[in-house]
């Protein structure tokens, strides 16, 4: 039995076993189980690792993504310059670090963004926006960072609550914090949400729920919104490649 899986805490909302095993069925890929992980901390992989020796692939949520690099035998280039992982390829004993979220988010956000141009705010500072910030860079989109405080190339949320330009400026929002989530559905980010207009577009990367309160806030003043369930299935796919390569 060829064993993959998902490491994060917590994992109620994630969707990563119903794809992989509603693909394996729906492809005719036999001998193939994906689980769940729901690990303390990251230094548990180990012992997931050792209790299941199939295991040949590895996918990592919040909020391990950094927490998860010490442990890497080896670091793809790329993930390397995003110090983040998210896919783990399991060979001979060795582990080696991927970032698909990467590839993901940036194949999915181009495709709906078209020609739009547009500055971005990617709220919070974790792993994950880590892959978003790489993906923006590459694409040449301007963007700052929102967190509680500010710092370089970091803006807080105070700030763009007292400054209404910035908003005017920006008109992409990228969450990249699990607020919103399932089952924590009313959690919203803390921006001025009264200023967004149908010129914004929100991106969120939470998909449980479908439409997060973010999204609907924008979606409520004729704005665009879009969930992360497309950027999952993209380095989901990405994942796969990497773990039969």
């Amino acid at each position: 039995m060829r064993k993959f899986g998902l490491i994060g805490f917590p994992l109620g909302h994630s969707f990563s076993k119903k794809y992989f095993t509603e693909k394996f069925e729906k492809e005719g890929i036999s001998g193939c189980q994906y689980d769940l992980y729901e690990i303390p901390s990251a230094v548990e992989l180990k012992t997931i690792l050792e209790e299941n020796s199939e295991l040949e692939g590895i996918n990592v949520t919040i909020p391990y993504k950094q927490d998860v690099i010490p442990m890497m035998s080896e670091l793809d280039p790329a993930c390397e310059t995003i110090g983040a992982v998210n896919c783990i390829k399991v060979q001979d004993g060795k582990l080696k670090g991927y970032n698909t979220d990467y590839i993901g988010f940036k194949e999915s956000l181009t495709a709906w963004l078209g020609n739009t141009e547009v500055k971005a705010l990617v709220l919070g500072t974790g792993g994950a926006s880590k892959a978003v910030v790489q993906a923006l860079r590459d694409l040449e989109i301007e963007f700052l960072y929102v967190s509680r405080t500010p710092g370089a190339n970091q803006i807080s949320y105070q700030q763009i609550q007292n400054d209404s330009a910035i908003l005017e400026d920006y008109k992409l929002i990228i969450n990249c914090t699990p607020l919103g989530t399932y089952p924590k559905v009313e959690g919203i980010p803390d921006l001025p949400i009264d200023q967004f207009t149908s010129e914004h577009w929100v991106y969120d990367l939470v998909y449980n729920p479908p439409t997060t309160s973010l999204m609907q806030a924008c979606l409520d003043r004729d704005g665009k919104a879009k969930n992360g369930l497309e950027m999952l299935i993209l380095q989901a796919e990405a994942a796969w490649k990497i773990w039969n390569e």
